[in-house]
């Protein structure tokens, strides 16, 4: 239950800390009171669209901020646990400020929230019949979740729920593999024949480095030849008549340099550096002689080189390379793409095993929703018709028709209320109630819902339009009835409603400072009185009306809560 709603700067609302009690809350106020504002102070704070105006004159911001008061199994102690928040013993704290920017904070037993945990949390803690509810009659989604609740398939609307979610996302990942499958099906050929042409090039990385260096020698064979025999024959002669290979005339001043270190210690450093030049040298021209021996002027080796070198230019030219190793790559990849379109087929088949089986699973939990609403369809009927002869509609005729509806989260029904006030050929309840009558059938499955369903604090805002008389009278007596099990909140303009319950809170609006606020009291048993009086008299009271108003009072006291 809504046990207080505190209300700070909210569009009118200078200032607001209003207690309720258990059972049936009357609301009343004239025309443009601030009842709408109350109301929407209330939905802000579970969860509605916040924007910059519903911040007031009064400060920079509006906070709206509520304790509920939960019972052990209360269903939204599932919701805090889920999200790690704390029971805090069945006081529920929720707290709303919106910013003059627009931007609003929430926070729940003064944890920061987000959003949608509001939005999770508010119809597990107040339901809001607001004026333009009965619109929702129309909506064959909302009867079938009346149905639902009645016959009490919440557990199997979340397996429902859960099985479609499931069979959604295989036929989801189905749809993608297969168009993976189409598309590398689509391009096989194309891939294989350039992977065959890849693999037959025979590609080893590093191998056009090597080759472009081959070539290079290979193309001036000849002058490197003429280089490497005229380095060998100036190493073999000094340039004159009768001179020896420079190694024999190194030696010869190596043994030259020996002898002259008896007298000259100092020369046999030089010859130490003499024998490491001549080393040095024979080493060289040894190299030098591999080259030359190993140097082949082949011409058709050369043509070998660079049509090898054209191949592997043209192939990186094709496939947009810059080196062998990028060519490589593309060849491996092409080899694993076409080995995997065997292995998406066979994940295909798993798939599509998998699709079935899901399918079975949802179809079987159709047929027991189907079951179970088949079921439920005709004490539901029996229920609201009872309730729609006691509110003076004797004649009524309502009925509800299951049918085959396209596959969803809540099953294959679709449900339609039908409805005849005169009890002939009924039909769509959308199309031929009036708007009293919408009026009734709304508050009937309300009541429904309330004795056979758990469900959370009421608000009814008005849900008495369009009837008058006794019709209102037990429209009122079935609020209380309500109330009596629950705590139910009614804002109204009847005096036949507003008579019933004990707790009357009057809305009203005034002028301070030049501002005009609305703020909401507790009426006494005579200002109760004189409320109802206005109500039937209208601004001018009279005797009549006074007498009237407690008339109405002191009969709906002296009723029982229970329909008679």
């Amino acid at each position: 239950m809504l046990k207080q709603l505190n209300v700070r700067n909210y569009v009118l609302i200078d200032s607001l800390e209003v207690a309720f009690p258990e059972g049936l809350v009357i609301i009343t106020g004239q025309t443009g009171a601030g009842k709408s504002i109350l109301l929407g102070a209330l939905s802000l704070l579970l969860g509605a669209k916040a924007d910059a105006s519903a911040v007031g004159e009064g400060g920079d911001n509006c906070v709206v901020e509520a304790l509920f008061v939960l019972g052990p199994d209360d269903p939204a102690r599932k919701v805090l646990e889920e999200n790690d928040l704390d029971w805090n013993g069945g006081e529920l704290l929720i707290r709303r400020v919106v910013a003059r920017s627009g931007r609003s904070r929430a926070f729940v037993n003064d944890e920061p929230v987000t959003l949608p945990l509001l939005n999770a949390l508010a119809p597990r803690l107040v339901d809001i019949h607001s004026q333009h509810q009965t619109l929702l009659l129309s909506d064959h989604q909302f009867q079938l979740s009346l149905l639902d609740r009645y016959a009490g398939n919440s557990d199997l609307l979340l397996q429902c729920s859960a099985a479609w979610s499931k069979l959604n996302a295989l036929r989801r990942s189905l749809e993608e593999l297969e168009g993976r499958i189409e598309r590398m099906e689509r391009e096989r050929d194309y891939n294989e024949a350039q992977w065959k042409q890849l693999d037959a090039a025979a590609l080893k990385d590093g191998e056009l480095e090597e080759l472009e260096a081959e070539q290079k020698t290979l193309a001036n064979a000849e002058q490197i030849k003429e280089l490497l025999g005229g380095s060998l024959a100036l190493a073999g002669t000094a340039g004159e008549e009768g001179a020896g290979p420079l190694t024999v005339n190194l030696k010869e001043m190596e043994r030259n340099m020996l002898k002259l270190s008896r007298f000259i210690p100092s020369a046999a450093s030089l010859e130490e550096r003499l024998s490491s030049c001549r080393i040095e040298l024979e080493d060289i021209l040894s190299e030098i002689e591999s080259l030359d021996s190993a140097m082949d002027a082949s011409p058709e080796r050369l043509e070998a080189v660079e049509d090898r070198l054209s191949q592997l230019y043209s192939l990186m030219k094709k496939h947009a390379a810059g080196s062998i190793a990028e060519i490589v790559s593309l060849r491996d990849s092409l080899s694993e793409s076409l080995a995997d379109s065997s292995l998406l087929q066979q994940k295909r088949d798993s798939l599509r095993e998998e699709i079935n089986s899901a399918k079975d699973v949802y179809d079987g939990l159709c047929e027991k929703l189907h079951a179970a609403r088949e079921k439920a369809a005709k004490p539901f009927a029996e229920t609201v018709l009872s309730s729609l002869v006691y509110l003076e509609l004797p004649s009524a005729v309502f009925s509800l028709r299951l049918d085959p509806a396209p596959c969803g989260a809540s099953g294959s029904d679709s449900v339609t209320f039908l409805f005849s006030s005169s009890g002939k050929n009924p039909v769509d309840v959308a199309r031929c109630a009036s708007g009293g009558e919408l009026s009734r059938i709304m508050l009937c499955l309300k009541d429904m819902m309330a004795r056979y369903c758990s469900m959370p604090a009421m608000v009814f805002d008005e849900i008495d339009t369009g009837v008058s008389g006794s019709v209102a009278d037990r429209m009122g007596s079935m609020i209380c009835s309500m109330g009596s099990r629950m705590q139910v909140f009614a804002i109204t303009h009847l005096p036949q409603v507003a008579a019933k319950g004990e707790a009357h809170y009057l809305v009203s609006k005034s002028t301070e400072t030049g501002r005009m606020l609305s703020t909401i009291e507790k009426l006494s048993d005579e200002g109760r009185v004189m409320e109802i009086a206005r109500m039937l008299s209208g601004s001018e009271l009279t005797d009549a009306a006074i007498a009237n108003a407690r008339s109405l009072i002191s009969k709906s006291r002296q009723n029982s809560p229970a329909r008679k």
